[in-house]
């Protein structure tokens, strides 16, 4: 019997191969034992491996590209506060998504990471000799960087460089060059700079350094967005004409969406302005002259005459003969000459004929200068389409219409003289317009990502329970159970067969249960069929063993 038992176990294992040997110590009883115990640890630490992957958080950058010291602590600073940290390959200090803004806030609060000295601070470390060059590059370099620190000041910053060109002084006039400045801005997310902003910035920084214009002054955000127009100076006349009909518009827009929210509610209406503004600068200067009440402002002119018996001038010459005649007096001409009296003197020169004159005459007459100047901005024409929505699928009756169409000519100022157009109507809303007006859709939430990943994770451990953990401990207890002897039925009792044949489980026949000599003639029997039972190939090859050995 034994000789047979050795046959089938070298007909039944033989080593041929690795991989045969491999098999063989699989299928030895104590690693068979094991194997279920090994088979569970290897699916619980998948699953383990699988929740540390999916559970954990998205590592996101905190700081990169700073020293080691400032690494050190920033490393000790988050620990402290219970933090998890990692520093990645490129040496970037990482931390979950979720505690990104609170790291940020605490290492704020400690002055970390320490930067390099900046602004004026660099001047206090300049070497004494050191060259002119290198101290104005110094200087400028300190003066770029208080007003990138300024310019970081407004809310809508979050970083800001600035450079600044500023060339040598020159004696002569031609060859001086004014500065110029470049400034780039990181706004932060989902901001944006108006424009008293960044005219605010353009003279911030003209007006820090000497010489500099505003027009030299270029801005550039950080996706490459020019924001000052033409180096500082106003906008192109397009761009003005845009700027103030947009401006115009969105007053109007404000208006009625005050005047209608009320009345129909916020999201049931929705409202559109088109406003053709006159930007046109006209300038008109005209003058009136008042014909009555003519001045005389000046009169040159002169006249000529003849005196009847003329005397010839004299008198002893000096300053008495260099006084003027007395005022003449016109005669008539046929008046008679009266004589002289004997020793009367000499009668006074006769006044003379005036015979012609020649006076040139210049009036003053009123005036007016009027100087008319019309601004810009005027509306010339004025449309404005408003669509209600419609309350339970139903159009709104025409009186409420026609009662919003005359409230919304009154909000704009409606004007017939300028053609202007109001409509007024109600529709049925699609169904993108209700989601829009409902907001963004739940699956968009930011608790989401974080509530999917536990539901993963949760999946997963259950996935492994269920069809991991669960039958190998069945079949484990099952192994057990069979493996026990039942009460009242000994493993040589002859009736086991029976028991077998009717369908009752049976324990497993091994090797080691057949070469046992303790047991009796009855039980190796028993062992035997049970063990041709359950491996009829290896008890046909000892069966043609034994013949063989029988016929030798």
């Amino acid at each position: 019997m034994s000789n047979a038992l050795a046959s089938i176990d070298a007909a039944g294992t033989p080593a041929r191969a690795p991989l045969k040997q491999v098999t063989d110590l699989l299928g030895q009883p104590a690693v068979k034992r094991s194997l279920p115990l090994v088979f569970l640890v290897g699916i619980v630490l998948a699953g383990f491996l699988a929740w540390s992957m999916v559970s954990t958080a998205p590592q996101r950058i905190l700081f990169a590209n700073v020293s080691d010291a400032d690494k050190a602590a920033i490393t000790s600073a988050l620990e402290g506060a219970n933090i998890p940290n990692a520093i990645d390959g490129s040496g970037s200090i990482t931390v979950a998504e979720d505690d990104y803004h609170k790291a940020r806030m605490l290492l704020a609060s400690q002055d970390l990471p320490k930067a390099s000295p900046g602004g004026y601070a660099i001047l206090d470390n300049l070497p004494m000799g050191v060259s002119r060059a290198v101290e104005g590059e110094r200087l400028r370099q300190a003066r770029e960087t208080e007003l990138a620190r300024s310019i970081q000041e407004i809310d809508a910053v979050a970083e800001a460089r600035v450079h600044l060109a500023t060339p040598e002084a020159s004696a002569f006039v031609r060859d001086r060059a004014n500065p110029t400045a470049s400034v780039i801005v990181k706004l932060q997310p989902g901001r944006a700079l108006a424009e008293a902003q960044i005219r605010a910035i353009v003279n911030l920084v003209a007006a820090s350094v000497p010489g500099m214009q505003p027009d030299a002054v270029t801005i550039v955000d950080q996706m490459g967005a020019l924001l000052s127009k033409n180096g500082g100076k106003d906008a192109s006349a397009g761009d003005t004409r845009i700027d103030f009909q947009r401006r115009v518009e969105d007053k109007y827009r404000e208006q009625l969406a005050q005047l209608l929210t009320p009345l129909v509610g916020a999201g049931n209406f929705t409202a559109e302005v088109q406003a053709e503004v006159d930007l046109d600068e006209s300038q008109a200067t005209r003058e009136s002259y008042d014909k009555q009440g003519q001045v005389m402002r000046a009169e040159q002119g002169a006249w000529t005459g003849t005196s009847k018996d003329a005397q010839a001038p004299g008198g002893i010459p000096g300053t008495l003969s260099n006084t003027p005649p007395p005022a003449s007096q016109l005669a008539a001409p046929n008046a008679a000459a009266t004589p002289a009296a004997p020793g009367a003197p000499a009668a006074a020169p006769q006044p003379q004929t005036k015979q012609s004159d020649s006076f040139t005459r210049t009036y003053e007459t009123g005036k007016e200068i009027s100087v008319t100047r019309a601004m810009p901005g005027n509306v010339r024409r004025l449309s404005v389409a408003v669509v209600l929505r419609e309350e339970g699928g139903k159009p709104r009756a025409l009186a409420e219409i026609n009662q919003l169409n005359e409230l919304v000519r009154a909000a704009v100022g409606f004007n017939a003289a300028r053609q202007d157009q109001v409509t007024v109507i109600s529709r049925k809303f699609s169904a993108a317009a209700d989601s829009a007006k409902d907001g963004p859709a739940w699956y968009e939430a930011s608790w989401v990502p974080m509530a999917a990943r536990n539901a993963t994770a949760l999946v997963i451990a259950l996935l492994v329970l269920l069809l991991g953990v669960r039958p190998l401990t069945k079949a484990l207890l099952k192994k057990r159970e069979d493996a026990a002897p039942r009460p009242g039925l000994p493993i040589g009792n002859p009736n086991a067969a029976a028991a077998g044949d009717a369908g009752a489980p049976l324990p497993s026949v091994s090797i080691d249960m057949l070469e046992d000599r303790g047991n009796s003639y009855d039980d190796r029997v028993g062992l035997v069929r049970g063990f041709t039972r359950e491996n009829p190939a290896r008890a046909a090859l000892a069966v043609r063993d034994m013949i063989k050995a029988d016929a030798a």
